[in-house]
C-alpha cells in the first residue's frame, strides 16, 4: 500500500492549500481527482471551483470524479499521487442511498483507498463542530461524514487538521479513541 495522508478541516481552514503543497513535495506526477462537479446555477460555488483550479499547477492533470472515486483510485499508478478533494462532495453524492447500499460504498471505498498503487492525499471537510443541524438530510451528511473520516483515518499513515491556517500532525499529538463495541 503506498502512503495515505488524510488532511481534515473546516471550511476556509487552508486543508486543500495544505494538500497542495504536501502533493508538491512529492515530487510525483499529481492527479487532482475532484468529487464535486461544476453547478452553474451556484455562483459562490463556481468562484470556489475556479479558485482551486487558479492555484493548481498547470502541469497537474485535474479528473472530475464525482461519485466513481473509487474506479478512479483503482487506475491511479505507482508514479502519480493522486489528490482528492474532496470525501464531501463524495458523501453529498451518496445521500439518496439507503443504509446498506451506503455501507458497500464506503466499503468499496476503503479498499480502493488501501489497494492503490499511487501515494494519496484525501482532503475532508469537518461537519459537526457546531450548530446542529435543522435538516434531516444535513443531519445525515454529518452522521456520514464523520464516521467515514474515522475509518478512512483509521487506515492513513498521516492524518492533518489545518484550523486558521494554521496544519497539526494528529498522528504526533494524538491518540486514537477507542472503537464502538
Amino acid at each position: 500500500m503506498a502512503p495515505l495522508t488524510l488532511v481534515l478541516g473546516p471550511a476556509r481552514s487552508g486543508k486543500s492549500r495544505w494538500a497542495e503543497l504536501l502533493a508538491s513535495r512529492s515530487g510525483a506526477a499529481v492527479i487532482y481527482l475532484a468529487t464535486g462537479g461544476r453547478a452553474e446555477a451556484d455562483a459562490d460555488w463556481q468562484e470556489r471551483i475556479d479558485r482551486h483550479r487558479r492555484r493548481r499547477p498547470a502541469h497537474w492533470q485535474c479528473l472530475e470524479v464525482g461519485s466513481d472515486l473509487a474506479a478512479a483510485l483503482e487506475a491511479l499508478e505507482a508514479h502519480q499521487l493522486g489528490l482528492v478533494d474532496s470525501l464531501g462532495s463524495w458523501v453529498a453524492h451518496g445521500l439518496a442511498l439507503d443504509d446498506s447500499a451506503w455501507e458497500t460504498a464506503c466499503r468499496t471505498l476503503l479498499q480502493a483507498l488501501q489497494r492503490c498503487s499511487a501515494q494519496l492525499v484525501v482532503v475532508s471537510e469537518q461537519t459537526g463542530w457546531g450548530v446542529v443541524p435543522a435538516t434531516a438530510i444535513g443531519g445525515l451528511f454529518r452522521d456520514r461524514l464523520g464516521q467515514l473520516e474515522q475509518q478512512v483515518a483509521a487506515v492513513s499513515d498521516t492524518c492533518w487538521l489545518v484550523i486558521a491556517g494554521r496544519a497539526l500532525d494528529l498522528g504526533a499529538i494524538s491518540e486514537p479513541v477507542p472503537a464502538d463495541p
